[in-house]
């Protein structure tokens, strides 16, 4: 065995090849790791204390996860993150599974030199997420800014890449796009977001317009591939599992 997918037998309709059983473990460990992310951001947020509440448009996502309270960003609002472990340890956590669910799923796209750079940069971007959780904004403020940039910087253009990683591949059908869309939305709001453009969605609604593209993008990429059927063992090629 190869490692590489085979063909499926030619029909009258259009198929795409199968996936290797690898695909689909990788693709669940995406979908668990931004579900746990998320859950993560929400139990923070639930416990949070700061002066004013919690914002979604006025307050920094990684304001979750600040060790000890207090003033750190220029808009002087009193952060204080009670439930701080629960954001850092579950940004960690998706950190983790999307490096692993990334290695696992490499198969799932054609063997071309966008694939191998797409999912290195996914890789990477798992790495910067791992350092967002392990160095809180008032813990190593250098660290979780470079950390955070990676993430958000490499993250995205890894969706660019991986869009035209997925060209002439059918099982791929109708996420080429939205793909490209998802990883160019993420980018140019980071732009936004580092020039200070916020606009109505203040820093943090533009912080998330960085982040929400691309743990959507894994969540749907995951339950996608997870779908798709697997090829069986040597002797069994062909059949569906």
């Amino acid at each position: 065995m190869t490692g590489e997918p085979p063909v499926a037998p030619v029909t009258n309709e259009r198929y795409g090849p199968l996936v290797h059983r690898s695909v689909r473990h990788g693709a669940i460990l995406w979908i668990v790791g931004v579900i746990v992310f998320i859950i993560g951001m929400i139990i923070t947020q639930l416990g949070y204390s700061g002066t004013p509440s919690y914002s979604l448009l006025n307050n920094y996502i990684s304001d979750l996860g600040a060790i000890n309270c207090g003033y750190y960003h220029h808009n002087n609002l009193y952060v204080c993150s009670p439930w701080h472990l629960v954001f850092n340890v579950s940004i960690v956590v998706m950190g983790l599974l999307l490096i692993a669910g990334t290695i696992l799923v490499r198969t799932g796209f054609p063997a071309r030199g966008t694939r191998t750079l797409g999912l290195a940069m996914l890789v990477v971007a798992g790495i910067g997420a791992i350092g967002v959780g392990l160095s809180p904004e008032d813990y190593n403020l250098t660290v979780h800014t470079l950390s955070a940039a990676t993430a958000f910087i490499v993250g995205n253009l890894a969706l660019v890449v991986l869009a035209f990683a997925m060209f002439r591949d059918t099982r791929w059908d109708g996420y080429r796009a939205y793909t490209l869309f998802s990883g160019l939305i993420g980018f140019i709001a980071f732009i936004l977001f580092y020039v200070k453009v916020w606009g109505p969605l203040g820093v943090g609604g533009m912080e998330r317009l960085i982040v929400a593209p691309i743990l959507l993008w894994a969540l749907l990429a995951g339950i996608h591939l997870a779908r798709i059927p697997t090829f069986a063992p040597a002797g069994l090629r062909g059949v569906r599992s």
